[in-house]
């Protein structure tokens, strides 16, 4: 399931992860983002800037579901936005949450330290720190800490698929280990090794050892909890690699959905993700329970 060696030369590498090269047009949809984030943040109750920890990064924004039940707390989709780990803020991605406010989830919208200021083992339990922050105060915004599912685009979706595997117990003694409930990984990278060696990610400084630490594919399955991964169809075929392998190293136990979508490139898939109407969209609300939604 792995490229060959020999086919990772700087060149060839930087062709297959350069996803702005790939998506000459991919400016189109960063617009398209900020003003429909900027529009959701103004239109939807929200709750923005909170702190998860003492970095000024450390802040998450919470959309409240639209019409939670008297009494009843609701599944919670915490999201975790790309930009190979360097790049992108979660005001970029206010989008995401009115589909899934309006469907009756509680969407959380994280942040973290960009690199290269921190290494991506650092963002790692930044964001394991965002996730016991989550899991100890949503109820407060009508989530319910018992249904939590992550979802991630890009470096976001490896993100997402570390959290899944993440040892809760060893984090903090009041965490569940099932704290993340499932996770949904967008275009999501899983073996870091030729992110290590690709020329234009030099300014990662990712080293052997943080590879060995941070790729999922080299971490155990999780004892618990599904993962769905996907990848549009267009990207490049180091992405749909990537895609294919987090199902060979985790299993279909624990992998059971692991596609490309046809039609999509790196930046349009994201957009996929809000549409009613699209494979991936139903996906989410399948992780959330969310697929038959109840008579309010």
């Amino acid at each position: 399931m792995s490229s060959s060696a020999s086919d990772w030369n700087p060149q060839w590498l930087d062709r297959m992860y350069n996803n702005r090269l790939l998506v000459p047009g991919h400016g189109v949809h960063f617009e398209r983002w900020a003003k429909d984030s900027e529009s959701a943040r103004q239109s939807w109750p929200c709750q923005l800037g909170l702190a998860y920890g003492k970095n000024p990064s450390e802040m998450l924004d919470i959309f409240p579901a639209s019409e939670s039940r008297a009494g009843h707390k609701e599944p919670v989709l915490v999201f975790i936005h790309g930009g190979y780990w360097r790049a992108l803020d979660k005001a970029d991605h206010s989008f995401i949450a009115p589909q899934f406010t309006q469907a009756g989830a509680c969407v959380v919208v994280l942040n973290h330290t960009l690199c290269p200021a921190v290494s991506i083992p650092d963002i790692v339990q930044q964001m394991a720190r965002a996730l016991a922050w989550t899991w100890r105060h949503v109820a407060d915004f009508g989530g319910d800490p018992e249904r939590i599912t992550v979802a991630g685009h890009s470096a976001g979706g490896h993100l997402a698929a570390m959290l899944l595997a993440h040892d809760w117990a060893a984090h903090a003694p009041d965490l569940p280990q099932g704290l993340v409930k499932n996770a949904l990984s967008i275009s999501g990278l899983y073996d870091l090794e030729p992110i290590r060696l690709t020329p234009f990610l030099r300014d990662l400084n990712l080293t052997p050892e943080q590879v060995r630490l941070a790729s999922p594919v080299m971490l155990p399955p999780p004892p618990e909890g599904t993962l769905y991964s996907v990848a549009g169809g267009d990207e490049s075929d180091e992405f749909l690699r990537q895609n294919r392998l987090i199902q060979h190293a985790w299993g279909l136990d624990t992998v059971p959905v692991c596609e490309s979508l046809p039609g999509l490139n790196h930046f349009s898939i994201l957009e996929a993700l809000v549409e009613p109407s699209h494979r991936l969209h139903r996906l989410a609300l399948e992780l959330l329970g969310l697929d038959e939604v109840p008579s309010r």
